[in-house]
């Protein structure tokens, strides 16, 4: 995922009750099989508790992969 899919992270991320921090919803959609790109996207969120999906799709990255390709 070059650009924020936001359609992808809802499907990762649906069920999920917050608030919930970053390691958790990592470990959400991994128990989901989600696919790699949506997993580095999740994982390039800045530290700290999410009060709703919003927020979450708010703090998502451009460029996930760039991050992660470090």
């Amino acid at each position: 995922m070059t650009e924020r899919d936001d359609a992808r992270v809802r499907k990762a991320l649906q069920g999920k009750d917050f608030p919930a921090d970053r390691n958790e919803l990592v470990a959400y959609a991994t128990d989901r099989d989600v696919d790699e790109k949506t997993l580095t996207a999740l994982a390039a969120l800045p530290d700290g508790t999410y009060g709703s999906m919003d927020e979450v799709l708010d703090a998502v990255p451009h460029r996930p992969g760039s991050v992660a390709d470090r």
